[in-house]
């Protein structure tokens, strides 16, 4: 009795996993991942339009990621005070500059530290860089 139950439970040890496997494969391949409604459904890793251009980023994003990386390269005063005069060039970017210098406070919170980090706050932003800081500690 024993010995057909080990001989049962060996071959569903060596069954089951395969059947789970393939099942699983089965159920996500049958998802509408692109939520139309014809009746067969197809993964492929291409689109169907590759000539398309990427969407254009946002200046203020544009800006926040120069920033960041010259952050990492130099110092935060120095992102601080080209972040400042971006703002005086380009008077559109004020309304994102809080945003900017929060963003700029949590990374140099990450880089330096808190206590080093905030020992370049600057009034740039209504203090927003020290509120990042402040966040990210």
């Amino acid at each position: 009795m024993t010995h057909t139950a080990r001989r049962i439970g060996r071959s569903l040890a060596l069954v089951l996993p395969v059947v789970l496997v393939l099942s699983g494969t089965l159920a996500v391949s049958a998802v509408p991942w692109a939520g139309q409604s014809s009746g067969t459904q197809m993964l492929t890793a291409s689109s169907t339009d590759v000539s398309v251009r990427a969407k254009s980023r946002a200046p203020q994003d544009i800006l926040r990621d120069q920033l960041l990386a010259e952050l990492q390269e130099k110092d935060p005063g120095t992102a601080l005070t080209h972040l400042q005069r971006e703002v005086e060039n380009r008077p559109s970017l004020a309304k994102h500059c809080m945003s900017i210098a929060k963003a700029l406070g949590a990374a140099a919170v990450r880089h330096y530290g808190p206590t080093r980090a905030q020992s370049y706050s600057r009034p740039v932003c209504d203090t927003s860089f020290a509120t990042g800081v402040l966040h990210a500690s």
